[in-house]
């Protein structure tokens, strides 16, 4: 049996992993989704958010080893939590997810993909310590492909995001980097670029990165079949 922690990206939390939660639970595995600090009902002060303290929060929850699923801007604060503790994750999952370069922080990262198609899509509090997202292109880049009633649940619920931690340089080691890692790709992704999530993962085995045919968002868009890619990853660490 795997257990399953599932950590949401930029302006989410835990509510948007509700679609999932049941076919995961219900196949023989566990799995649950936490909220951030400043995330969902966490009322930490953005301005006091850094990258280390998800990496904190991530650990803290966790008692036995887990499949650690990050989506999004996700990709960094999972792969801290690897860096602080190996020995309670069983192997990282990047869901169309930023895959860290050691050194980079992930704005720096976004900033040096050719193309922007976030340009315009955030707007920066008066105090620059949070963003939250432009409420006229939220559809069009998150939720193309999602049924209507999950679209409207995220736009009930979406909160702001904090900029420190995007803007925190990482530094990788072998305590993450040996680590079973697996990517799963959005081909039809418009928040971070298919050909951009396919350069994250140059060089990896071709069993470690997979795909679906969906927007940015597969917990709303194909909670079922995004369910069962993760049932199938944990079935390759001997997990079935």
């Amino acid at each position: 049996m795997a257990q399953f922690l599932l950590i949401s990206g930029s302006c989410h939390s835990a509510w948007c992993w509700e679609a999932i939660l049941p076919f995961l639970n219900n196949s023989a595995h566990q799995a649950r989704a936490i909220d951030l600090p400043a995330h969902g009902p966490d009322q930490t002060p953005m301005a006091q958010v850094t990258l280390d303290l998800y990496a904190q929060a991530i650990v803290a929850a966790i008692t036995d080893p887990v499949i650690l699923v990050g989506h999004s801007m996700a990709g960094y604060p999972i792969t801290a939590a690897a860096e602080r503790a190996p020995e309670k994750i069983a192997a990282l999952v990047y869901l169309c997810a930023y895959v860290p370069r050691s050194g980079q922080s992930l704005a720096e990262m976004r900033r040096a993909w050719p193309s922007q198609p976030l340009e315009g899509a955030f707007r920066v509090s008066k105090d620059r310590a949070s963003f939250a997202f432009e409420p006229t292109k939220i559809k069009d880049k998150f939720y193309h492909d999602c049924p209507p009633e999950a679209v409207a649940l995220a736009m009930a619920r979406l909160g702001p995001e904090p900029i420190a931690p995007q803007e925190t340089p990482i530094t990788l080691t072998t305590a993450s980097q040996s680590l079973p890692r697996h990517y799963i790709r959005c081909t039809q992704d418009r928040a971070i670029p298919p050909a951009f999530q396919q350069s994250m993962t140059a060089g990896w085995p071709a069993a470690q990165v997979t795909t679906l045919s969906t927007g940015h968002s597969p917990f709303f868009a194909a909670p079922q079949a995004l369910a069962q890619r993760l049932i199938d990853i944990a079935a390759t660490l001997g997990t079935p």
